[in-house]
């Protein structure tokens, strides 16, 4: 006889419990009203989550700190420059420091110094690279560290060390009436924008091997083996292997040394070349020597959009070479 069938299991529900006569159904995680899923659970995480602040929130303070500090007083200059003080239309002082000839000598010997100091500091700049990364002596690890010691001196430290040697009371002349016996040295370029072009060539020059020797160290060695092997001259490898991998910090070096030397100050003053004006020193005598604070704010702004325009270059060209 067959077996009858055994009782089916009672079925539990989950999530329910008994009490008395009631079933009460617990909470799922998204809710009373259900899961996460249904529109209650999504309304109630949405609750609960942290409101994000925007990007453009937190970017406020840093960008009120730049204008109050940096922003603001250039906007005072160049304000400054369409006011003259004297009345008249906004641009008289424009046309007034542009037709002056020591705006334009100014200008000019500017430029000048600038180009022929950052035409110095690349050949100069390389060939010391070169020997550095290249010609094995002791102490090339030690001169390279120097380099980045050297970038941050002031460049009237330069200047003055200049001055004990090629001074008018200076080593070199001393040395000279000492062993001539006549009463003064042969050496007062120093006064003259010949040595003031000696100057930045002396200070700016690191700030052109600095890329270099970035560059170099990336440089396979194999290649100028190779070269080597081939029977190429030391001349041959330098313009055909080292000098294409150099020429993008060669570029991004010169661009920052020509900005840099359109805006130096220091130098011109502490050489005490009287006969040199550029653009900053113009600005300075306008200012302090003769308290035309709107010729001043003229030539500072010529000077700024000049540097700007320049800066913009660098950045190009820095961004291309990688550095």
């Amino acid at each position: 006889m067959a077996e009858a069938p055994a009782p089916a299991a009672a079925t539990t529900v989950p999530h329910q419990k008994r009490t008395g006569q009631r079933t009460v159904r617990s909470s799922a995680p998204g809710g009373p009203a259900g899961p996460a899923g249904a529109p209650g659970g999504a309304a109630a995480h949405a609750a609960r989550a942290p409101r994000e602040v925007p990007g453009w929130l937190w970017s406020l303070p840093p960008v009120a700190a730049l204008a109050l500090v940096f922003l603001y007083p250039l906007a005072l200059v160049v304000r400054q420059s369409f006011s003259p003080e004297n009345g008249g239309g906004a641009f008289d002082a424009y046309a007034s420091v542009f037709r002056s000839h020591s705006f334009r000598e100014a200008l000019g010997t500017t430029v000048w110094l600038a180009a022929g100091a950052t035409v110095g500091c690349l050949v100069l700049g390389f060939v010391l690279a070169l020997i550095i990364a290249f010609v094995p002596f002791p102490g090339a690890k030690a001169v390279s560290k120097f380099i980045d010691v050297f970038l941050s001196f002031p460049s009237f430290l330069i200047t003055l060390a200049l001055l004990f040697i090629y001074g008018t009371v200076g080593m070199a002349n001393g040395l000279w009436t000492d062993v001539s016996g006549s009463a003064e040295g042969p050496f007062h370029f120093l006064t003259t924008p010949w040595g003031v072009l000696l100057a930045e060539i002396t200070y700016f020059t690191p700030f052109v091997m600095r890329p270099l020797l970035a560059a170099f160290s990336q440089l396979d060695t194999a290649q100028l083996e190779v070269a080597s092997s081939l029977g190429a001259k030391p001349a041959r490898i330098i313009r055909r292997v080292i000098l294409p991998e150099a020429l993008p910090a060669l570029a991004a070096g010169g661009s920052l040394v020509l900005v840099m030397c359109l805006n130096e100050f220091g130098i011109v003053l502490f050489t005490g070349a009287k006969d040199v004006t550029t653009l900053p020193m113009l600005v300075y005598g306008k200012a302090i020597l003769e308290s035309d604070y709107s010729a001043a704010c003229v030539v500072a702004v010529v000077n700024i959009a000049i540097s700007v325009g320049l800066f913009g270059l660098y950045r190009v060209v820095s961004k291309r070479a990688g550095a």
